[in-house]
């Protein structure tokens, strides 16, 4: 008889085997789906890392890339080290631009960069932070299961934006020339735009650095804090943690809106870097919030792995849209994408759990 029992201690060589492993699974089912509809995996993989890592400024672009989905996959890991599962970071990234271009809107032109800057992060962060807190409130407070709200929450935000651009006349929306016969958003000032750094052959752009800076940031307060120490208590023993007098329900809010103020720094840079307006529907394509989770998976949930598994899933993306056309598989990228998540949660039920097979249970004899 074959049964699962949890490991008591985790090996520390589970912790760089198992996403390595969730890769080669993945790669290795995804050669198999290749093989199977007529396309050649290594040719197919060959292209990939082609125009995602190797080639001349396709690194550039895949950081370009890399930079909301950092956001997103810190926003989980930052959550779900809790056992909360904030599936919001598509909404709170989408509140985040809309928060960030206002005020670059508002500002561009008048202050300096700096401050133009300082306030776009500010007001992108406190965005996301509000809408993550309105999940948190209502988990902590009234019992109310943060995957709903934070789910429909998504929709909330994305409709919020759609108005602001389409249903009416905002601070967002431009209403000269072009602007009035087909709806879009107004366009950053160049005064008000990011900049980015030229490291040779590599461009980085700011809101890479901030996430950068962001997940060094995460790590040491998850490490090094009186609020990590509480946070891994509440998520591995809530009920050790109630009865040693920690408050729950405050945690659980701070942790949201923590989480979700990551996000927003992902609409704010979306903005900053790379749009420059206000785009809801260019932001619902892109799928950033999603695309998180399976970041934060892979980096089984530390905030400076998910640096690198960020480049990892950009580089995929931006693979996918330069080699678009009737010689690449269509969908190849999600269905990576979906593979690595599978794989991923494979590998963390080996890591938590250990194999056993028990002795079948003898007849007694009458």
């Amino acid at each position: 008889m074959i049964r699962l029992e949890r490991r008591v201690d985790q090996p520390g060589w589970l912790n760089v085997a198992v996403p390595f492993a969730s890769l080669a699974l993945a790669l290795v089912v995804g050669g198999v789906v290749l093989t199977v509809t007529g396309h050649d995996p290594f040719d197919t993989y060959g292209q990939i890392l082609d125009r995602g890592f190797t080639r001349h400024g396709a690194f550039s672009a895949t950081i370009v890339a890399a930079g909301p989905l950092l956001f997103t996959g810190l926003a989980a890991a930052v959550a779900f080290r809790m056992g909360v599962f904030n599936i919001g970071g598509e909404g709170q990234l989408v509140m985040g631009a809309i928060g960030a271009s206002g005020a670059g809107l508002a500002l561009g032109g008048t202050q300096p960069l700096a401050v133009v800057m300082i306030a776009m992060v500010l007001a992108g962060a406190a965005a996301g932070a509000l809408w993550a807190g309105i999940a948190g409130a209502l988990r902590a407070w009234a019992g109310t299961n943060e995957i709903i709200t934070t789910l429909m929450l998504n929709y909330v935000a994305a409709n919020v934006a759609q108005y602001l651009i389409f249903g009416s006349k905002s601070h967002w929306r431009k209403l000269d020339g072009s602007g009035l016969m087909f709806p879009q958003g107004r366009s950053l000032v160049p005064e008000a735009r990011w900049p980015s750094y030229d490291l040779g052959s590599v461009e980085v752009p700011f809101g890479f650095v901030l996430g950068v800076v962001a997940a060094v940031g995460l790590y040491v307060l998850f490490r090094h804090t009186r609020f990590g120490f509480k946070v891994k208590v509440i998520g591995d023993e809530p009920r050790a943690a109630r009865f040693a007098g920690m408050n729950t329900a405050r945690v659980t809010v701070a942790l949201m809106a923590l989480s979700g103020a990551v996000a927003g720094l992902g609409g704010a840079s979306d903005v900053g870097d790379t749009r420059h307006i206000l785009d809801p529907k260019a932001l619902a394509q892109a799928g950033y919030g999603y695309a998180g989770i399976v970041v934060a998976a892979l980096a089984r949930l530390n905030p400076v792995a998910v640096v690198f598994t960020a480049l990892l899933m950009g580089g995929l993306n931006n693979a996918g849209r330069a080699l678009q056309g009737a010689d690449f598989p269509a969908g190849l990228v999600g269905t990576l994408q979906g593979l690595l998540l599978v794989s991923v949660l494979a590998g963390e039920t080996f890591a938590r759990y250990r194999i056993r097979r028990s002795a079948a249970p003898q007849a007694v004899a009458a």
